[in-house]
Protein backbone atom coordinates (compact mmCIF):
# COMPACT_ATOMS: atom_id res chain seq x y z
CA UNK A 1 0.00 0.00 0.00
CA UNK A 2 1.18 3.59 -0.74
CA UNK A 3 2.33 5.41 2.34
CA UNK A 4 -0.28 8.06 2.96
CA UNK A 5 2.82 10.22 4.24
CA UNK A 6 5.05 9.92 0.86
CA UNK A 7 1.84 11.20 -0.98
CA UNK A 8 1.13 14.36 0.89
CA UNK A 9 5.06 14.98 0.50
CA UNK A 10 4.87 14.03 -3.53
CA UNK A 11 2.60 16.56 -3.47
CA UNK A 12 4.28 19.33 -1.56
CA UNK A 13 7.65 18.95 -3.01
CA UNK A 14 6.91 17.02 -6.08
CA UNK A 15 7.34 17.86 -10.31
CA UNK A 16 3.91 19.47 -10.03
CA UNK A 17 4.30 21.64 -6.50
CA UNK A 18 4.82 25.38 -7.02
CA UNK A 19 6.85 28.21 -4.70
CA UNK A 20 8.77 25.41 -3.16
CA UNK A 21 10.76 27.93 -0.68
CA UNK A 22 12.68 26.08 2.45
CA UNK A 23 15.59 26.75 4.34
CA UNK A 24 18.81 24.86 4.83
CA UNK A 25 17.92 24.58 8.45
CA UNK A 26 13.64 22.98 7.70
CA UNK A 27 15.80 21.54 4.94
CA UNK A 28 17.78 19.66 7.59
CA UNK A 29 15.04 19.12 9.74
CA UNK A 30 12.98 17.05 7.31
CA UNK A 31 15.47 14.72 6.32
CA UNK A 32 16.49 14.11 10.27
CA UNK A 33 12.37 13.41 10.37
CA UNK A 34 12.76 10.80 7.43
CA UNK A 35 15.82 9.49 9.37
CA UNK A 36 13.74 8.86 12.14
CA UNK A 37 10.56 7.46 10.96
CA UNK A 38 11.70 4.77 8.15
CA UNK A 39 14.07 2.06 9.49
CA UNK A 40 13.04 -1.15 10.63
CA UNK A 41 16.18 -3.40 12.06
CA UNK A 42 18.16 -0.78 13.11
CA UNK A 43 18.23 3.02 13.05
CA UNK A 44 19.88 4.43 10.12
CA UNK A 45 21.49 7.49 12.18
CA UNK A 46 22.53 5.87 15.44
CA UNK A 47 22.84 8.27 18.50
CA UNK A 48 26.47 6.58 19.02
CA UNK A 49 27.09 8.30 15.66
CA UNK A 50 29.18 11.18 15.86
CA UNK A 51 27.26 14.34 16.32
CA UNK A 52 29.46 16.04 13.20
CA UNK A 53 28.09 13.38 10.74
CA UNK A 54 24.67 13.03 11.51
CA UNK A 55 22.89 15.40 9.59
CA UNK A 56 24.81 14.58 6.87
CA UNK A 57 24.04 10.95 6.88
CA UNK A 58 20.31 11.76 6.91
CA UNK A 59 20.98 13.96 4.51
CA UNK A 60 21.99 10.78 1.86
CA UNK A 61 19.59 8.59 3.56
CA UNK A 62 16.65 11.24 2.91
CA UNK A 63 17.68 11.17 -1.03
CA UNK A 64 17.90 7.41 -0.94
CA UNK A 65 14.28 7.19 0.65
CA UNK A 66 12.99 9.22 -2.10
CA UNK A 67 14.17 7.58 -4.85
CA UNK A 68 13.35 4.40 -3.15
CA UNK A 69 9.77 5.75 -2.26
CA UNK A 70 9.06 6.94 -6.34
CA UNK A 71 10.32 3.65 -7.48
CA UNK A 72 7.60 1.44 -5.42
CA UNK A 73 5.47 3.12 -3.69
CA UNK A 74 2.86 4.96 -6.67
CA UNK A 75 1.70 4.67 -10.19
CA UNK A 76 2.21 2.10 -12.75
CA UNK A 77 6.24 1.42 -13.93
CA UNK A 78 5.67 4.03 -16.58
CA UNK A 79 4.54 6.40 -14.27
CA UNK A 80 7.30 5.97 -11.66
CA UNK A 81 9.87 6.04 -14.53
CA UNK A 82 8.57 9.43 -15.35
CA UNK A 83 8.92 10.55 -11.25
CA UNK A 84 12.69 8.76 -11.30
CA UNK A 85 13.32 11.08 -13.83
CA UNK A 86 12.05 14.08 -12.55
CA UNK A 87 14.08 13.40 -9.57
CA UNK A 88 17.18 12.34 -11.76
CA UNK A 89 16.78 16.30 -13.22
CA UNK A 90 16.39 17.42 -9.43
CA UNK A 91 19.65 15.77 -9.06
CA UNK A 92 22.16 17.29 -11.90
CA UNK A 93 20.34 20.66 -10.98
CA UNK A 94 21.73 20.34 -7.43
CA UNK A 95 24.87 19.45 -9.00
CA UNK A 96 24.40 22.71 -11.19
CA UNK A 97 23.86 24.53 -7.77
CA UNK A 98 20.39 25.22 -8.55
CA UNK A 99 17.94 23.50 -5.62
CA UNK A 100 14.26 23.81 -4.37
CA UNK A 101 13.42 20.63 -3.40
CA UNK A 102 14.32 20.20 0.62
CA UNK A 103 16.11 16.95 0.23
CA UNK A 104 18.63 18.57 -2.19
CA UNK A 105 18.88 21.75 0.15
CA UNK A 106 20.06 19.70 2.37
CA UNK A 107 22.60 17.49 0.37
CA UNK A 108 24.13 19.96 -1.24
CA UNK A 109 26.20 21.73 1.24
CA UNK A 110 26.85 18.08 2.35
CA UNK A 111 27.81 17.07 -1.48
CA UNK A 112 30.39 20.31 -1.23
CA UNK A 113 31.40 19.46 2.28
CA UNK A 114 32.75 15.71 1.20
CA UNK A 115 32.92 16.08 -2.52
CA UNK A 116 30.77 13.12 -2.86
CA UNK A 117 30.58 12.47 -7.36
CA UNK A 118 27.34 12.50 -8.75
CA UNK A 119 27.98 8.56 -10.00
CA UNK A 120 26.67 6.90 -6.86
CA UNK A 121 23.41 8.97 -6.39
CA UNK A 122 23.21 8.07 -10.06
CA UNK A 123 23.53 4.29 -9.71
CA UNK A 124 20.79 4.20 -7.64
CA UNK A 125 18.41 5.62 -9.57
CA UNK A 126 19.52 3.31 -12.84
CA UNK A 127 18.66 0.07 -9.97
CA UNK A 128 15.29 1.46 -9.09
CA UNK A 129 14.91 2.03 -13.02
CA UNK A 130 15.65 -1.23 -13.50
CA UNK A 131 13.01 -2.94 -11.33
CA UNK A 132 10.69 -0.90 -13.19
CA UNK A 133 10.62 -3.33 -16.32
CA UNK A 134 13.14 -6.33 -14.91
CA UNK A 135 11.32 -8.62 -12.42
CA UNK A 136 13.38 -11.80 -12.98
CA UNK A 137 17.20 -12.40 -12.66
CA UNK A 138 18.74 -15.80 -14.50
CA UNK A 139 22.12 -15.53 -12.96
CA UNK A 140 23.80 -14.88 -9.62
CA UNK A 141 25.99 -12.88 -11.54
CA UNK A 142 22.91 -11.09 -12.98
CA UNK A 143 22.06 -10.02 -9.44
CA UNK A 144 24.82 -9.39 -8.38
CA UNK A 145 25.32 -6.71 -11.33
CA UNK A 146 21.97 -5.79 -9.75
CA UNK A 147 23.69 -4.95 -6.12
CA UNK A 148 26.54 -2.99 -7.75
CA UNK A 149 23.73 -0.50 -8.79
CA UNK A 150 21.11 -0.85 -6.02
CA UNK A 151 23.18 -1.11 -2.78
CA UNK A 152 27.12 -0.64 -3.36
CA UNK A 153 26.63 2.65 -4.06
CA UNK A 154 25.41 3.27 -0.52
CA UNK A 155 28.29 1.95 1.25
CA UNK A 156 30.75 4.50 -1.39
CA UNK A 157 28.46 7.44 -0.25
CA UNK A 158 29.45 6.29 3.60
CA UNK A 159 32.78 6.13 2.82
CA UNK A 160 32.88 9.44 1.17
CA UNK A 161 31.13 10.72 4.89
CA UNK A 162 34.30 9.40 6.30
CA UNK A 163 36.83 10.63 3.95
CA UNK A 164 37.83 6.91 3.30
CA UNK A 165 37.00 6.17 -0.23
CA UNK A 166 39.39 4.56 -2.05
CA UNK A 167 39.80 1.38 -4.23
CA UNK A 168 40.66 -1.41 -0.88
CA UNK A 169 38.10 -0.04 1.25
CA UNK A 170 35.25 0.33 -1.96
CA UNK A 171 35.95 -3.45 -2.63
CA UNK A 172 35.24 -4.25 1.10
CA UNK A 173 32.13 -2.41 1.29
CA UNK A 174 30.48 -3.64 -1.79
CA UNK A 175 30.94 -6.99 -0.16
CA UNK A 176 29.11 -5.78 2.61
CA UNK A 177 26.14 -3.79 0.74
CA UNK A 178 25.89 -6.82 -1.49
CA UNK A 179 25.71 -9.03 1.43
CA UNK A 180 23.24 -6.77 2.79
CA UNK A 181 21.52 -6.34 -0.36
CA UNK A 182 20.92 -10.49 -0.53
CA UNK A 183 19.73 -10.90 2.80
CA UNK A 184 17.10 -8.24 2.23
CA UNK A 185 15.73 -9.88 -0.66
CA UNK A 186 16.21 -13.52 1.50
CA UNK A 187 14.05 -11.45 4.02
CA UNK A 188 11.37 -10.43 1.44
CA UNK A 189 11.34 -13.43 -0.93
CA UNK A 190 7.07 -12.82 0.08
CA UNK A 191 6.79 -8.64 -0.46
CA UNK A 192 8.59 -8.64 -3.44
CA UNK A 193 6.67 -11.86 -4.85
CA UNK A 194 3.29 -9.74 -4.41
CA UNK A 195 5.36 -6.78 -6.00
CA UNK A 196 5.61 -9.42 -9.10
CA UNK A 197 9.68 -9.81 -8.61
CA UNK A 198 11.44 -12.35 -7.73
CA UNK A 199 15.17 -11.64 -7.36
CA UNK A 200 16.31 -15.40 -6.49
CA UNK A 201 18.24 -16.56 -9.09
CA UNK A 202 16.42 -18.83 -11.54
CA UNK A 203 19.86 -21.06 -12.66
CA UNK A 204 20.05 -21.81 -8.17
CA UNK A 205 15.82 -22.07 -8.37
CA UNK A 206 16.23 -24.60 -11.48
CA UNK A 207 19.37 -26.64 -9.80
CA UNK A 208 17.42 -27.17 -6.50
CA UNK A 209 13.68 -28.13 -8.64
CA UNK A 210 11.62 -24.82 -7.76
CA UNK A 211 10.00 -23.60 -10.28
CA UNK A 212 7.50 -20.73 -10.67
CA UNK A 213 4.40 -22.56 -9.94
CA UNK A 214 6.43 -23.06 -6.53
CA UNK A 215 6.31 -19.69 -5.62
CA UNK A 216 2.52 -19.52 -7.22
CA UNK A 217 2.03 -21.39 -4.45
CA UNK A 218 4.20 -20.80 -1.39
CA UNK A 219 5.48 -24.55 -1.44
CA UNK A 220 7.86 -24.66 1.83
CA UNK A 221 9.74 -27.88 1.23
CA UNK A 222 13.27 -29.40 1.37
CA UNK A 223 13.34 -28.04 -2.26
CA UNK A 224 12.82 -24.37 -1.19
CA UNK A 225 14.96 -24.94 2.26
CA UNK A 226 17.77 -26.41 0.19
CA UNK A 227 17.49 -23.42 -2.17
CA UNK A 228 17.35 -20.90 0.78
CA UNK A 229 19.91 -22.58 2.45
CA UNK A 230 22.75 -21.72 -0.38
CA UNK A 231 21.55 -18.05 -0.38
CA UNK A 232 21.60 -17.55 2.97
CA UNK A 233 25.26 -19.11 2.83
CA UNK A 234 26.15 -16.84 0.08
CA UNK A 235 24.90 -13.67 1.65
CA UNK A 236 26.63 -14.71 4.48
CA UNK A 237 30.03 -15.15 2.45
CA UNK A 238 29.61 -11.60 1.58
CA UNK A 239 29.18 -10.01 4.99
CA UNK A 240 32.13 -12.10 5.81
CA UNK A 241 34.36 -11.08 3.79
CA UNK A 242 33.69 -7.90 4.17
CA UNK A 243 33.96 -7.48 7.93
CA UNK A 244 37.50 -6.20 7.80
CA UNK A 245 36.34 -3.26 6.23
CA UNK A 246 35.24 -1.75 9.86
CA UNK A 247 39.22 -2.06 11.12
CA UNK A 248 39.94 0.20 8.07
CA UNK A 249 37.75 3.07 8.74
CA UNK A 250 38.10 5.73 11.02
CA UNK A 251 36.95 5.16 14.01
CA UNK A 252 33.85 7.82 13.93
CA UNK A 253 32.08 5.07 11.41
CA UNK A 254 33.69 1.60 12.75
CA UNK A 255 30.27 1.09 15.36
CA UNK A 256 27.56 2.01 12.56
CA UNK A 257 29.07 -0.16 9.37
CA UNK A 258 29.98 -3.12 12.36
CA UNK A 259 26.30 -2.91 13.08
CA UNK A 260 25.09 -3.04 10.39
CA UNK A 261 27.53 -6.34 9.18
CA UNK A 262 26.04 -7.94 12.69
CA UNK A 263 22.43 -6.82 11.65
CA UNK A 264 22.64 -8.17 8.16
CA UNK A 265 24.53 -11.64 10.00
CA UNK A 266 21.27 -11.44 12.30
CA UNK A 267 18.90 -11.38 9.26
CA UNK A 268 20.17 -14.79 7.84
CA UNK A 269 19.75 -16.22 11.30
CA UNK A 270 16.65 -15.21 11.57
CA UNK A 271 15.87 -17.11 8.36
CA UNK A 272 17.66 -19.77 9.84
CA UNK A 273 15.76 -20.00 12.85
CA UNK A 274 12.25 -20.56 10.95
CA UNK A 275 13.57 -23.12 8.76
CA UNK A 276 13.13 -21.15 5.69
CA UNK A 277 9.71 -20.44 5.74
CA UNK A 278 9.95 -16.70 4.56
CA UNK A 279 6.29 -17.48 3.31
CA UNK A 280 4.32 -17.65 6.08
CA UNK A 281 6.06 -14.47 8.11
CA UNK A 282 8.98 -12.05 7.44
CA UNK A 283 11.72 -12.97 9.38
CA UNK A 284 12.58 -10.39 11.92
CA UNK A 285 15.50 -9.16 14.33
CA UNK A 286 13.53 -7.90 17.85
CA UNK A 287 14.48 -5.49 19.57
CA UNK A 288 16.58 -7.20 22.67
CA UNK A 289 18.49 -8.95 19.70
CA UNK A 290 19.08 -5.40 18.40
CA UNK A 291 20.40 -3.98 21.90
CA UNK A 292 22.41 -7.24 22.27
CA UNK A 293 24.36 -6.81 18.79
CA UNK A 294 24.26 -2.85 19.33
CA UNK A 295 26.65 -3.81 22.54
CA UNK A 296 28.42 -6.45 21.11
CA UNK A 297 29.47 -3.67 18.20
CA UNK A 298 30.49 -1.10 20.95
CA UNK A 299 31.98 -3.26 23.35
CA UNK A 300 33.95 -4.46 20.19
CA UNK A 301 35.14 -1.08 18.79
CA UNK A 302 36.08 0.04 23.04
CA UNK A 303 38.54 -2.83 23.02
CA UNK A 304 39.96 -2.72 19.84
CA UNK A 305 40.46 0.78 20.35
CA UNK A 306 42.04 0.11 23.64
CA UNK A 307 44.28 -1.95 22.49
CA UNK A 308 45.45 0.61 19.99
CA UNK A 309 45.87 3.43 22.28
CA UNK A 310 47.83 0.64 24.41
CA UNK A 311 50.17 -0.29 21.00
CA UNK A 312 50.59 3.30 19.77
CA UNK A 313 50.90 5.06 23.54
Amino acid sequence: MPDNNFEADLRCYGPHASNIRVSVDEAHAYCRQLAASHYENFSVVSWLLPRHLRQHFCNVYAYCRWADDLADELGTPNERLALLDWWRRELRDCFAGQTRHPVFVALQPTIEQFSIPEMPFLALLDAFERDQHQVRYATREEIGDYCRYSANPVGHLVLYLGRCHDAANASLSDSVCTGLQLANFLQDVAEDFERGRIYLPREACVAFGYTEECFQQRIVDDRWRSLMKAEVDRASTYLHEGWPLVSQLPRDLRFQVDLFVRGGLAILQAIRDVDYDVWTARPRIGKLTQLKLATSSWLRQRVTGRRFARNHG
